[in-house]
């Protein structure tokens, strides 16, 4: 995907940062990662308290095999289908990724974060 399409995804929040990283990109709001562009797909920040409802929503959890072919739950879920056709549901489901990405960000980060508000 590329940068426009990922910022007109996530305009709900106000301006996002994008980065590349694990081969693919990392999505950034006020410093926070928030969402990952991997495999040509969006995959949302989720946390214990998201992550119910993005299942509920029908969405699917990355997973990932170790060297020891164990998988691997990573804490990010793919946009819920239903999203893609309604801004309103894009801008629920990418808020609940920022306040996800929020909870779960580092304690020194956070303060950062509170000085520029």
């Amino acid at each position: 995907m590329d940068n426009a399409d990922i910022e007109e995804m996530f305009c709900a929040l106000g301006p996002v940062s994008i980065r590349r990283m694990f081969g693919g990109k990392g999505i950034y709001h006020h410093g926070v990662i928030i969402a990952l562009d991997l495999f040509d797909e969006i995959l949302l920040k989720a946390d214990a308290e998201t992550a119910p409802l993005f299942e509920q929503a029908g969405a699917r959890q990355w997973t990932y095999q170790r060297e020891d072919k164990k998988p691997v739950a990573m804490p990010y879920w793919s946009i819920p289908e239903n999203a893609f056709d309604d801004p309103d549901e894009m801008a629920k489901w990418v808020t609940l990724a920022y306040e996800a990405g929020f909870r779960t960000h580092k304690p020194s980060a956070k303060k950062a974060l509170a000085k520029k508000r």
